[in-house]
This record gives C-alpha cells, sequence and structure tokens, in this order.
C-alpha cells in the first residue's frame, strides 16, 4: 500500500453521493405534462480515499449518469453530492475548477476524447496550462512522466492521435487525466471499445496506477468479470437504482439478487483467469 493510501484511509470520502435523483423530461407526453425517466432514483454512494468501486449494469441501468453526477458533468434533480465534506451540490466556477484537479474522468472511446488536430505533447500539456501548475521547465518534466507511466516512447509526444492505436490512444487519455495528479479517476466503460488483448493490457495499467499512487477509482462496465478483476467493492445498478452492494468477492461468489444472479450467468469472461500474470 502506498504512503498516499495509507494515509488517508479511514478519512471521509472522495465523494460523497446523499440520496440522489436525476430525472429527464422525454419527448414523449403532451406539452404541459411529458413523460419523465427517472435515470438515477435515489442513489446514496460514498467513494473512499485508496479505494477502487466498480459500478455494473446494462446499458440504460443509471451508472453513467451517476458517475456524470460524481465528476459534475450532470446536476442532480434532487439529493446532494458532497466533495471532500464541502456540499458542492450546486458547485460554483471555482469550486469546479478545484474538483477537476482532482478527480479526472477516462471516457469510453478515446478518439472522442481527445483533440484529432493536437499533437500528443499538446494534449497533455493543456490541463497544466489551464490550471496553472509550474513553470514550462516543469510542465515538460511532468509530460515526460507522464508517458513513461503509461507505458508510452517519448515518440509519441510528436503525433497525433490518429496515428497511435486504439489502446495507445487510451493510453493517452489516461496520461491526461493523470497530468494534474489526481485522488480520483473515474473511468466510464475504458475498455470497451478496445481489443480483448488490449483490453487486458489497460486493465493492468489501471491497476497498477492505482496500487503504485493510491489512486481511488469508479470504474463503470456492464462486464461484470472486468468489474470484478479491478474493484474493491461492486455496486450493481438496474432501473436506476442500487439493487445489491459489497465486496467484490463476496457479490460474485454469493450473489443476492437475481438481476447480480443474472449478470454473471449472461457473461461468460473474456479475461484470462491469470490476467494480472500474463499481461
Amino acid at each position: 500500500m502506498s504512503e498516499k493510501t495509507a494515509a488517508s484511509r479511514g478519512s471521509e470520502p472522495i465523494i460523497f453521493l446523499d440520496d440522489i435523483c436525476v430525472t429527464f423530461k422525454t419527448r414523449t407526453g403532451s406539452l404541459f405534462k411529458p413523460n419523465l425517466v427517472h435515470a438515477v432514483n435515489h442513489v446514496t454512494l460514498k467513494l473512499m480515499p485508496g479505494e477502487t468501486i466498480g459500478i455494473v449494469g446494462e446499458s440504460g441501468c443509471g451508472k453513467s449518469t451517476t458517475a456524470n453526477v460524481m465528476c459534475g458533468l450532470q446536476s442532480p434533480t434532487s439529493g446532494k453530492v458532497f466533495f471532500k465534506g464541502v456540499d458542492v451540490t450546486k458547485r460554483t466556477a471555482e469550486e469546479r475548477r478545484q474538483i477537476g484537479r482532482v478527480v479526472s474522468v477516462v471516457f469510453q472511446d478515446p478518439s472522442t476524447a481527445l483533440n484529432p488536430r493536437m499533437i500528443v505533447h499538446d494534449q497533455l500539456l493543456d490541463p497544466l496550462l489551464v490550471h496553472e501548475v509550474g513553470s514550462p521547465e516543469e510542465r515538460e518534466k511532468r509530460i515526460r512522466e507522464l508517458v513513461s507511466l503509461v507505458g508510452l516512447p517519448k515518440s509519441a509526444l510528436n503525433v497525433l492521435p490518429g496515428q497511435l492505436s486504439g489502446g495507445q490512444r487510451q493510453r493517452v487519455a489516461i496520461a491526461r487525466a493523470m497530468s494534474l495528479n489526481p485522488d480520483a479517476i473515474i473511468a466510464d466503460e475504458p475498455t470497451s471499445a478496445l481489443d480483448v488483448s488490449v483490453r487486458a493490457q489497460i486493465l493492468n495499467l489501471l491497476t497498477d496506477l492505482k496500487r503504485d499512487l493510491g489512486l481511488s477509482m469508479m470504474f463503470i462496465s456492464h462486464d461484470i468479470q472486468t468489474v470484478r478483476y479491478i474493484s474493491d467493492r461492486i455496486v450493481v445498478m438496474n432501473g436506476g437504482q442500487i439493487v445489491e452492494e459489497g465486496p467484490a468477492a463476496q457479490v460474485f461468489n454469493e450473489p443476492k439478487d437475481p438481476y447480480t444472479k443474472m449478470l454473471l450467468g449472461a457473461a461468460p469472461s473474456l479475461l484470462h483467469p491469470k490476467l494480472g500474470e500474463s499481461a
């Protein structure tokens, strides 16, 4: 366990969602009484320092909307969001800026997350400039550290995202998310657009970063096998609600909710059983 993790165990949660609901209006129904979709329905969730929570469920179950509330991309209809004990439900621009320095997001498709017209060097430099981190020399040193951290050669700094493979682009996206040395990463289906062999490499990279840097992580996937591999705790969502929650081994080996049992029965593993050893 890293010093960062050890020092932070037992402290307050990095993010605390308290009875969160998110409701969207649909185009169906009448003009004055549109139909409503309850994307997230009374979800309470804490992300503790050094912990990885895996949120799993089918498409449309509310897992990505929950993650968007955590990182500030979606405002809740009701409930409260706390960031390190501070109520940021109706966050100011300065609060958004502060949260952006310690909570980063890795999206599903790196092709859309990265600017296709910026070389990798400038993609990694951009957040350092926005948050006014360091001197020019310190920024260049940090950029070199980042490409090494995610296992990319220095030559990758001078190419456009389109000149890289899918796995390499996702490594760039992870490096960009790590640029401000965040306390937590929210990874929304970060491997679903990748080949199986590359998926294993990215999962191993995220696991190594978590272990070495003491990161907290919210890992979102429809594949419960993938979630099991990387998570300390698993949260199963269905219909916008949490239907089961517990330590990864417990949820996987002793599922209680029928929906969790269905997910386990319907999702054969795409990962080698000794993934951590072989990749």
